[in-house]
């Protein structure tokens, strides 16, 4: 897809910034981009109204007001706010053909899906940290993580993403962009906009590198060390039973982990190591760390945590016979 103008026209005459930046669907899939754009809708409604229905069942459940269940639905908010800061876009691009994005709507957007993503890390650390307390110090849980803690740690991880990520728009915006107009993806991601600066962006790849580390690579090894304690603790139950029943609790976080983690581990490596004549894997990897993470999220906490499968099917069966009572009484 040709831009309209050259890059020298549509670029800014005193900081050579572009007007717009223009996005891209799937590299030589062009002509299937409406056919794709019904799969990618269908993962929207799904990652929506999945995590909706999670956030309703725990608000209406008393029984679920309990550390673990306020974890998740924190976790559910995050991923229906990383849906929607991609929706536009990425329904423009596939849908409607539309590949134009403003600069300075870019670098917003670009900062909010970096955020959603530091949080969704935090959160997963605070879900671990609940875990471990849940299974290594059972008898001081509710003193541990009271509702204050809770709220703070929530808060924590807001304040923490939006810090991290808030000098990732300044560090772009100084640069001057003469190279291309062209993101590889559609959705603005940073990495993929540095790339199209031809000032020198060392800075930009230091501080980059330097969020990784801080936020994601910090979050992964406390994750890893909440567990090793989890499974140190869980090898001392006595019984196969016990020890089973402690680690089935984990499962879905375990899970949702690994959802999160290799895909994003996946694309670091991708965007830093690998070499390739194709963005066509820089495309694939981005999409599933973007697309299925908040997908997955819910159907996997409804097909393997009990309560809230156990509150799902009390909804349905309700409506069910709902609808059943108003055919009889006519």
């Amino acid at each position: 897809f040709p831009p309209r103008f050259s890059v020298m026209q549509i670029l800014n005459g005193t900081r050579y910034q572009p007007i717009y930046f223009l996005l891209s669907g799937i590299p030589g899939l062009e002509s299937m981009h409406i056919w794709i754009s019904i799969p990618l809708s269908v993962m929207y409604v799904i990652a929506l109204l999945g995590n909706s229905i999670i956030l309703y069942i725990i608000q209406k459940t008393p029984s679920l007001h309990e550390p673990q269940y306020i974890f998740l639905s924190m976790l559910a908010g995050t991923d229906m706010a990383m849906s929607a800061s991609t929706l536009p876009t990425v329904l423009n691009v596939f849908l409607f053909n539309h590949l134009e994005i403003e600069f300075h709507s870019c670098l917003a957007q670009m900062f909010f899906i970096h955020t959603f993503s530091s949080m969704e890390s935090a959160i997963l650390l605070a879900m671990a940290f609940d875990r471990f307390v849940a299974i290594c110090n059972p008898l001081h849980y509710t003193m541990v993580l009271t509702h204050s803690r809770i709220i703070g740690m929530g808060l924590v991880a807001v304040m923490r993403g939006v810090a991290l990520m808030a000098p990732l728009p300044i560090l772009l915006k100084r640069l001057p962009f003469c190279k291309s107009i062209i993101l590889s993806h559609s959705f603005c991601f940073h990495p993929d906009v540095m790339k199209l600066a031809c000032g020198s962006i060392r800075v930009n790849i230091i501080y980059g590198l330097a969020l990784v580390l801080c936020s994601f690579g910090i979050d992964s090894v406390f994750i890893v060390l909440s567990y090793a304690f989890i499974l140190k603790t869980v090898l001392g139950i006595a019984s196969q039973e016990g020890r089973l029943k402690a680690l089935n609790t984990c499962v879905s976080h375990i899970l949702t982990v690994l959802i999160f983690y290799v895909p994003l581990i996946a694309l670091a490596l991708i965007h830093r190591i690998g070499k390739y004549h194709s963005p066509l894997p820089h495309v694939t990897m981005s999409n599933i760390f973007l697309f299925l993470t908040p997908v997955l999220n819910p159907l996997v906490y409804s097909m393997k945590t009990k309560q809230i499968r156990a509150v799902l099917f009390r909804l349905f069966k309700t409506r069910e016979d709902g609808g059943k009572g108003k055919i009889g009484s006519h």
